[in-house]
């Protein structure tokens, strides 16, 4: 079994229709940490110590945000600046998190027909997402796939539980291992492999 440590990051989550809906139940789930990071850090004064101990004691890592202006929320970018540190996160010594599997779940008000070569943004979320494939590949870890909900302004209530019924199955095969390297390389977002599964 797999200890899944879930970032989160919202700054505005009572004006959120998506993630409060997916962040519900998740207290509840065995091997499963919530870490509201607004919540605990409203004053953006992170505790590096206590930041890198919850690290070392979970196996994935995921980064769950609203997509804001083609990346994460600030809190986010303060989080990497200081718990990443040289020599615990990389570096010559730097090898704290080898091993360890990072991800991104992040919801976007775009269509995915608005990202890529031929869309309105011009690129992918998987481009937009490189700076954090590279932080985790700097840090030794293996970045998988992002799980990504779009068009979250136009989702009927009924296909919102939908995609939270997703998302906590695809925590539960996280936490199960399930997901193999073969799903990784054959897929662009992991909401496909929860098809392929299926």
């Amino acid at each position: 079994m797999q200890n899944v440590l879930i970032l989160f990051a919202h700054p505005a989550l009572e004006k959120s229709r998506v993630h409060a809906r997916l962040i519900n139940g998740l207290d509840d789930m065995p091997n499963i940490t919530f870490h509201d990071l607004y919540q605990r850090y409203p004053d953006f004064y992170i505790d590096v110590a206590y930041e890198q101990e919850l690290l070392l004691s979970h196996d994935i890592i995921i980064l769950q945000h609203p997509f804001y202006w083609y990346s994460a929320p600030a809190l986010v970018k303060q989080w990497i600046d200081l718990v990443l540190e040289h020599g615990w996160a990389y570096g010559r010594t730097g090898n704290a998190l080898r091993g360890k599997v990072m991800l991104n779940a992040i919801t976007a008000g775009g269509v995915r027909d608005a990202y890529g070569n031929n869309g309105y943004n011009r690129f992918s979320v998987r481009d937009f997402l490189l700076p954090f494939a590279q932080t985790a590949h700097l840090c030794h870890m293996h970045y998988w796939p992002p799980f990504v909900i779009h068009g979250t302004h136009r989702l009927s209530p009924e296909q919102v539980a939908e995609e939270v019924a997703n998302y906590h199955e695809l925590l539960q095969w996280l936490i199960e291992g399930k997901i193999t390297s073969e799903h990784i390389a054959a897929t662009h977002y992991l909401n496909e492999i929860l098809v392929y599964q299926k």
